[in-house]
């Protein structure tokens, strides 16, 4: 039985073990694929999702970290369909770069997206992006973006960083000719502290994609000791690919002015461009900057500033015919202001560069060694807040010229507040004004404290600013207001200055307003009086204005507003007679009363007895009629 069985079975032994040895690899094979396919899938490969790679090497989820190319379709939010932004990560996903959770993929290059045309981008030709109906989770994201930046992050992650703009140059600006061919290199200096992603990064793509190479010697990123991820490693790595980009950062806070110090120290080039960094360059912006400088180094220069909107971002742009020059008030505050007419007959062409009183303060270009043996800025100074005007000052008392250049347009997102934090009970404009006030206005410096009331406190020590303004030979600022900036209303000249009480019930309710461009065209007010200045202080011109700066009391048939001063008396034109204390408006003879809540202003018939007509303009000096 044995020598039967053994032939039978040793054939069955032999096939158990190939079934076993084939069974095996079969599932060394599966285990194999499906690990590969994993691993793809987990890449994005043949799954449909994007996959991008940052500037370190690394794999990036274009999902959460946003995309600028033509096939990425941004996000318009509504209620039955979404796709998920770059500010919105998919569930499951990292953070984006704005939490510290990784980095934007590289952004394709100005050529691929030329080569690309299957979608529109939002934003593109500075068009406006506007969101439709929100999800709750899209308006949460919205809603904190806002918080974060005073301006629509969400909408701006939307955008391309490369996104093209309408050129808003006159024709006489691209005339062949029209620049030296052998311009000076710039650095162009953008401070920032916790600025967001996306604009950062646009502002330093308009530069690099709008102007010519060889004129950029250097980008300096000051970061004033930011705290958000996203612009420690993230930035670093990002633009690594960028060798003419550079950052520099602060080991503490230290605010606009001392970054700008900062950033100029570590400067190499000749001539320094100062940036915000919320800010997109024109086609074109660079050279007419430079040329001026090439010209005169001497000579500082401006851009006209263009309004991107802080909820859409679009660009809205002006031509030369609508250029401003910029100006001041008492209070020490920027504003703009027409072309004076006198202005306009040194010119040819409404594109040729304009002198300006002062600057806005951010987006300028400035020979170093000029800026150098200005003193720079007062390291006095703190924070943010005055040094425009001082430099606008110096630049001219001190032998140069301020200007503003049509051919050179730069957008800039206008924040209605700020979005960063100080420490508190330090009123450093206030402080820093004080210190421009003592140096560089004489006597007039006087007309800036009657609006503080006359509360200096410790402004600290300005010998050596006033010693630099002895050693340059700079000029007086009477010549300055006389020769710069003649249009400024002088309150020394003014019939009465200081507040305007009201006399009735009681005789404690000051006229009382501010100025600001916002303020026009709106009821002027009322308020206890105080002493303190600031919105209560008043002048009456010669000319029968009641003013608050470049701002007058108008009365045109209904309420009594604050309007522009125009000079041509009309409904601005008020006889204050000073036996009776009645202001009579000239056009209509109605007297300016107050309501017996002492709320509003009203017109009335006038009637000296009315003790509610009656008014006191303080320091009122009739030998100035």
């Amino acid at each position: 039985m044995g020598p039967r069985v053994l032939p039978r079975l040793v054939p069955r032994k032999s096939l158990v073990l190939k079934l076993a040895v084939l069974l095996g690899a079969v599932w060394l094979t599966v285990a194999f694929l499906l690990s590969a396919e994993q691993r793809a899938g987990s890449l994005g490969v043949g799954t449909g999702e994007d996959v991008g790679v940052n500037m370190a090497g690394n794999l990036v989820d274009s999902n959460f970290l946003g995309d600028d190319g033509p096939g990425a379709q941004p996000f318009i939010a509504s209620r039955t369909h979404h796709r998920e932004s770059p500010a919105a990560p998919p569930r499951g996903a990292p953070d984006g770069p704005e939490n510290g959770g990784g980095v934007l993929a590289a952004p394709k290059s100005p050529e691929e997206l030329d080569a690309s045309k299957k979608e529109e981008l939002y934003g593109e030709m500075g068009k406006p992006v506007v969101l439709g109906n929100l999800t709750a989770d899209v308006k949460k994201l919205v809603d904190e973006g806002w918080a974060k930046n005073a301006f629509n992050q969400y909408v701006s992650d939307l955008i391309s960083v490369h996104r093209k703009l309408p050129d808003p140059r006159d024709h006489w600006c691209k005339e062949p000719g029209r620049y030296r061919e052998n311009l000076p290199q710039t650095s162009v200096i953008v401070c920032f502290h916790n600025e967001a992603w996306s604009v950062l990064l646009r502002t330093v793509h308009s530069v690099l994609d709008r102007s010519p190479a060889h004129l950029i010697k250097e980008i300096i990123l000051v970061d004033d000791f930011s705290d958000m991820p996203h612009l420690k490693l993230q930035l670093e790595e990002y633009f690594t690919s960028y060798p003419k980009v550079r950052i520099i950062r602060a080991p503490k806070r230290e605010g606009l002015i001392r970054a700008r110090l900062m950033g100029a120290r570590y400067a190499t080039a000749p001539v320094l461009t100062y940036l915000d960094s919320h800010c997109e360059c024109g086609e074109g912006w660079l050279e007419p900057l430079l040329d001026r400088i090439a010209r005169n180094k001497t000579t500082v220069v401006c851009p006209v500033i263009d309004v991107i909107d802080d909820t859409t971002l679009e660009f809205h742009w002006r031509d030369s015919d609508g250029v401003s020059v910029g100006g001041f008030d008492w209070n020490l505050q920027f504003n703009w202001h027409a072309v004076p007419e006198r202005e306009r007959k040194r010119h040819s062409n409404s594109a040729e560069p304009v002198w300006s009183p002062t600057m806005a303060g951010g987006l300028f270009s400035i020979d170093k060694s000029f800026f150098e043996q200005l003193g720079t800025y007062d390291s006095g100074f703190d924070i943010w807040g005055g040094e425009n005007l001082e430099l606008s000052f110096k630049t001219w008392m001190c032998g140069g010229t301020l200007e503003i250049v049509p051919c050179s347009h730069v957008g800039h997102i206008f924040r209605k507040r700020s979005p960063y934090k100080w420490r508190s009970g330090v009123n450093v404009l206030k402080r820093n004004s004080i210190r421009l006030a003592e140096v560089w206005m004489d006597d007039y410096a006087k007309y800036y404290y009657q609006r503080i009331g006359k509360d200096l406190g410790d402004f600290g020590d300005v010998s050596s600013r006033r010693e630099l303004r002895r050693n340059l030979g700079c000029k007086s600022f009477k010549w300055y207001l006389d020769n710069i900036y003649p249009e400024l209303f002088v309150p020394g000249e003014a019939v009465a200055s200081g507040e305007v009480r009201n006399m009735g019930y009681g005789a404690k309710t000051c006229l009382d307003s501010p100025a600001r461009k916002n303020d026009l065209h709106k009821p002027a007010g009322l308020y206890p009086c105080h002493g303190q200045g600031g919105n209560q202080y008043w002048m009456l011109s010669k000319t029968g204005e009641v003013r608050r700066d470049e701002a007058c009391l108008d009365y045109s048939g209904q309420d009594v507003i604050l309007y522009p001063c125009h000079g041509s008396k009309g409904n601005q034109y008020w006889q204050y007679h000073p036996e009776t204390m009645l202001l009579q408006h000239g056009s209509s003879k109605k007297c300016l009363a107050i309501t017996e809540s002492k709320q509003r202003l009203v017109m009335e018939e006038c009637n000296s007895s009315s003790p509610h007509q009656r008014w006191k303009f303080e320091n009122y000096d009739s030998s100035k009629l």
